[in-house]
This record gives C-alpha cells, sequence and structure tokens, in this order.
C-alpha cells in the first residue's frame, strides 16, 4: 500500500470535540503505509504510544472482500510488562489480512493480540462515518459570527454558503433566512 500512497503528502486528522473549532492535527507521510502512519500520527501529534495494523482483502474482481484492524493505545504510565506483553500479542497475530482470511472479526482479533491479558469488552459500537452537523448548528455557527458582521454579509452577498468540514454538506441560507436570524438574536 506504502508504493500507492506514497510519502509526499500528510496525514490529517479532524475531530469535533464539541468546541467551538475542531482540533486539527497533522502530520508528514512517513512510509505511506496507513497503520504505520496512523501510529506515528498518534505519537508525534497526540503523544499517545500506539500500535496500529490494518489489512484488507481483495477478490479477482478487486473489490473489497474484508477489511480490518486494532489500534491500541498504551494509558499513562503503562510499565515496560505491558509493551512487552503488546508487542509479543502483535507478533504472534502477524499481518491482520491473515486474521481476516481465516474469518476472525474484530473482537478475536483483538483478543488473539491481548491475550495475555484480562481483557473485558465493556460494549461494542458499529463503525460508521457519520457527522453531527445540521442546518441547526451552521446557524448557530453563522449567529455566533456576531451581529456586524452578519449584517454585513446580507448586505455584501446577499446570503451564505458554508461547507461542513467533516462530510462536505453544503448549507445555503438565503437573505432572507440571515434577516430572520438577525431578528432571533
Amino acid at each position: 500500500m506504502g508504493a500507492a500512497v506514497g510519502t509526499d503528502g500528510t496525514l490529517t486528522v479532524i475531530r469535533d470535540l464539541g468546541l467551538k473549532e475542531p482540533y486539527v492535527g497533522s502530520i508528514g507521510l512517513l512510509s505511506g503505509e496507513i497503520a504505520d502512519d496512523v501510529a506515528l500520527y498518534f505519537a508525534e501529534s497526540e503523544q499517545i504510544p500506539t500500535v496500529c495494523a490494518l489489512g484488507v482483502l481483495v477478490g479477482v474482481d478487486q473489490s473489497v472482500t474484508a477489511a480490518g484492524g486494532y489500534l491500541i493505545q498504551l494509558l499513562p504510565g503503562a510499565g515496560d510488562e505491558v509493551i512487552d506483553k503488546i508487542e509479543a500479542g502483535v507478533s504472534r497475530v502477524g499481518p491482520v489480512s491473515r486474521a481476516l482470511k481465516r474469518g476472525a472479526g474484530p473482537e478475536e482479533l483483538l483478543r488473539e493480540v491481548l491475550r495475555d491479558f484480562d481483557m473485558e469488552t465493556l460494549e461494542t459500537h458499529p463503525v460508521e462515518y457519520r457527522c453531527g452537523c445540521s442546518r441547526e448548528r451552521v446557524a448557530r455557527v453563522l449567529l455566533s459570527m456576531g451581529r456586524r458582521e452578519l449584517e454585513e454579509l446580507i448586505q455584501e452577498q446577499k446570503g451564505a454558503e458554508l461547507t461542513c468540514q467533516f462530510c462536505d454538506a453544503v448549507y445555503r441560507f438565503s437573505q432572507r433566512e440571515l434577516e430572520r436570524l438577525l431578528e432571533e438574536a
């Protein structure tokens, strides 16, 4: 995968932490191997020692038949014995694609890597791409600009078009809608 991705670029992570602005972290690509570069991102940008392993199985028709992986992060104060056990588990399991080929699911894969630990699954969530943006949230952003800037937007542009940084949804506000926002403020 590294040859296809290359190393002339950056890995940028944008996280909505519920604050006014999203957190944006970025690093230069090191190897182009996605798992290696994700682990490097956590080590450099968030300063969390991380193991990341990913795998993908591609069918004869070039479609993805299975994909998966794991991300393990050390808690502060983790000792060398914890690191040694995790490294041993990663080596023992080997490439994620091999585990996927034999049908291992996410929890089974993690249990194999962490079998030297007393692992307990507290909850599971499906992995999905979703964004929490909405027209109402975008309207609040417009209001947060302040009365004067909103009035200038109405005067100069006769409306507004905002694009979500996460999902690329476009929200358009007519001049009348912006005027209503001003009245509500």
